[in-house]
């Protein structure tokens, strides 16, 4: 019997996970702290192991501690949530998926990224390594769904009005992110949940991961500079810059190495993500921008490290424009990672063209998207998709302009589709 908690929101990864605990003797699902991975865990597990559990005096890791097979023989599939805490489970796991061919015995849940030297093997073809994300707009009931992804590929897409949803609306969304505590509470609430969670990344986490004792100033200051640079192509030394220009205190530095460190902790609590370049299928004698497009894990977190309300967007449209195109590029990963694709971006340096998002499937096909918040951006964004389209040697399988403020899914007289991002789905 499942250990569903009652009120869990079905999310897309769980299809995944059970075609994965079919295949592999144990899975690994990897994400941010209170994106929904215990809860997505039970939902497909018979036992768990808390090793966070403060009952009895931390009872299950001193347990795990002492002798990992203490805690690995409940019934199976067996949960071990937050495994990172004793990372001698990885091996453990590892070494028991080796003893049979049973599948789907262990699904392991983790905030962060262990040391790797506190790992002596890799899991490869045992472990199965799985990414989630907070909930994109069709996982928290606020996109229809009319459209999806597999649709634009498969050019299947109809001609439909809408709902359209209105600017304030879109504000609140992009504050509020895809915290499963935040979806069904009010905007003010979802503020004060991001604002604490930054705290306790500040206060602890940052310490906490590998107990090396970092500069919390330091931290605060890439933290507010990743913020203002949101969905843009920051390379270090653009951070560093940035940093410097907006430092107050005349004896406060921070150097190469230090951004270096602290941007590698970030990657492993798993709270930014890169967005690749997409560098293939293009001239090669271009000038093609290598340099990922860098985000927040969800767009709520750069608002709350600079204090952005919905009020404050909607009074700043260019802001607003790069954290919903964040907000589109968090749910096309998800969407993208739920059907065996990924999402890059790409940039041609010399002549400036550029694609905010490019989703390609695994068989290589591909689709270019553009990002805008205005119906009223529609054509430069068609212009910038048609030069982009001038120089791909593969052509893309579809072109598409997402939208925050439209009415209706379109696909044009030149085959470009526009649609509303809360109508996309999978």
């Amino acid at each position: 019997m499942k250990l569903t908690k009652k009120g869990y929101m079905t999310r897309l990864i769980d299809k995944t996970i059970e075609e994965n605990l079919e295949v592999f003797g144990a899975i690994s699902i990897e994400g941010p702290k209170w994106c929904g991975k215990t809860w997505t865990a039970l939902n497909h597990s018979n036992s768990v192991t808390y090793l966070n559990n403060t009952a009895n005096n931390f009872r299950e890791k001193h347990l795990a501690e002492m002798d990992v097979n203490l805690v690995l023989d409940k019934d199976k599939p067996e949960l071990i949530d937050e495994w990172q805490e004793v990372p001698a489970i990885w091996d453990a796991v590892r070494f028991k998926c080796d003893q049979d061919n049973e599948k789907g015995k262990y699904i392991l849940t983790g905030s962060s990224v262990p040391v790797s030297d506190k790992i002596h093997h890799s899991g490869a073809g045992r472990i199965c390594k799985m990414k989630m994300y907070t909930m994109s707009l069709y996982e928290s009931g606020d996109s229809t769904g009319d459209v999806s992804l597999k649709d634009l590929f498969e050019d299947k897409v109809k001609n439909k009005l809408v709902n359209k949803v209105e600017l304030k609306r879109l504000a609140e969304l992009i504050v509020r992110g895809g915290w499963p505590e935040t979806i069904n509470i009010s905007v003010e609430g979802a503020m004060k949940i991001a604002r604490s969670y930054i705290q306790a990344v500040l206060d602890k986490d940052i310490i906490e991961i590998d107990g090396v004792k970092r500069d919390k100033q330091k931290m605060e200051m890439l933290l507010r500079s990743l913020a203002r640079n949101e969905s843009t192509i920051s390379a270090n030394n653009v951070l560093i810059k940035d940093i410097d220009d907006n430092i107050t205190e005349e004896d406060v530095t921070i150097s190469r190495n230090t951004v270096t460190d602290y941007l590698n902790v970030l990657n492993r609590l798993h709270l930014i993500e890169n967005q690749n370049s997409f560098m293939y299928k293009i001239r090669s004698r271009l000038n093609v921008g290598k340099n990922p497009k860098r985000h927040f894990v969800d767009p709520s977190l750069g608002c709350a490290i600079l204090n952005i309300t919905p009020e404050k967007l909607i009074n700043d449209l260019e802001t607003m424009g790069l954290y919903f195109e964040a907000l589109c590029e968090r749910d096309l990963r998800i969407y993208a990672e739920s059907i065996g694709a990924k999402l890059y971006h790409y940039r041609e340096n010399d002549i400036g063209v550029e694609v905010d998002s490019i989703v390609e499937i695994a068989d290589g096909e591909y689709g270019a998207i553009e990002i805008k918040l205005g119906g009223n951006k529609e054509e430069e964004a068609v212009a910038s998709l048609k030069r982009f389209y001038e120089l791909a040697e593969v052509k893309p399988k579809f072109m598409c302009v997402i939208c925050g403020l439209y009415d209706a899914v379109v696909k044009r007289p030149d085959g470009i589709y526009v649609l509303p991002i809360t109508a996309l789905k999978p």
